[in-house]
């Protein structure tokens, strides 16, 4: 049965912040008028100053954010949840957001060094990984690249192979320009870059790392021995049979698939719905399979 699916995510939103190399500052956001404290900074990575914010206590859980999206635009809704019983550090990759170019293409590999690079720099040996959209690809390229620093990994709504989005979608990236953003997107990322400039370079170097895309190989998805939840959408970009397909390839994965959208079961900002409701979000299923042990 063919699918009704969600515009793909091009997206960008909230909070404007500038320091210098590694400085941090103490910082609130707003949840059901309860403040929550975080820190953030930017860290030196591969000619990068990679922006990220670290939330809660605990064993680290790292966000990686889909192409043209901030942390914000992702996660806001999860993060004070996840925050409750973690250490939540968000990032925001190249291009992206407060994070700097490199006058260089962006790749999925690049994407999963530089995370490498950055959990080094703050001194974290290992971490449980979740990745939306572009950001799924980048997480699967993480435990190809970097096993020994992935403990589990959560891919929401990830991309491994070009059958698995439909042709509408290869077709709409030819023709991929910046004025098909919405403009609420196009302004959230004038509020949080140092050089709204940089807009046009994130969009391009998104759209045409996607034009390029190469299937990553069964041999290296198969490598993947982290613990492994799959999560998508049942009117999701990604097709449930490519899901299927990745949750074939990674041995004792999970696989969910749940009612709604793109992103709609985190509170993607494109997807949420206007009624939305925080018992909709697939929370509690993540820290399920987050504070199994593995036998």
């Amino acid at each position: 049965m063919k699918l009704k699916i969600i515009f793909c995510q091009l997206i960008l939103l909230i909070l404007s912040s500038c320091f210098d190399k590694n400085q941090k500052t103490n910082n609130m956001i707003l949840k059901a008028n309860t403040k929550i404290s975080f820190s953030n900074g930017f860290s030196d990575v591969n000619g990068l100053k990679m922006y990220y914010e670290i939330y809660g206590q605990g064993k680290p859980l790292v966000l990686v954010h889909g192409g043209g999206s901030t942390i914000q635009t992702n996660f806001e809704k999860i993060i004070p949840l996840l925050s409750q019983h973690r250490k939540v550090l968000a990032l925001e990759m190249q291009a992206h957001g407060r994070t700097s170019d490199r006058n260089a293409a962006s790749t999925f590999e690049q994407d999963a060094d530089d995370i490498a690079t950055l959990l080094k720099n703050l001194k974290i040996d290992k971490a449980d990984i979740l990745g939306f959209s572009n950001g799924g690809t980048t997480t699967i390229q993480f435990a190809i690249r970097h096993p020994e620093m992935a403990d589990k990994i959560i891919l929401c709504s990830a991309l491994a192979k070009r059958n698995g989005a439909p042709e509408w979608f290869w077709d709409f990236m030819k023709q991929a320009k910046l004025d098909n953003m919405p403009e609420q997107l196009k302004a959230g990322y004038k509020l949080v870059a140092p050089d709204t400039n940089g807009l046009q370079i994130m969009h391009d170097r998104d759209a045409i790392r996607m034009l390029n895309f190469i299937d990553i190989p069964d041999q290296l998805i198969k490598s993947i021995k982290a613990p492994t939840l799959i999560i998508i959408g049942d009117k999701d970009v990604i097709t449930p049979e490519h899901a299927l397909e990745l949750h074939k390839l990674i041995e004792g994965s999970n696989l969910a698939i749940i009612p709604g959208g793109h992103g709609e079961y985190i509170g993607e900002i494109t997807t949420i719905k206007s009624d939305f409701k925080e018992n909709e979000l697939v929370v509690p299923m993540i820290e399920k399979f987050l504070n199994k042990e593995i036998k």
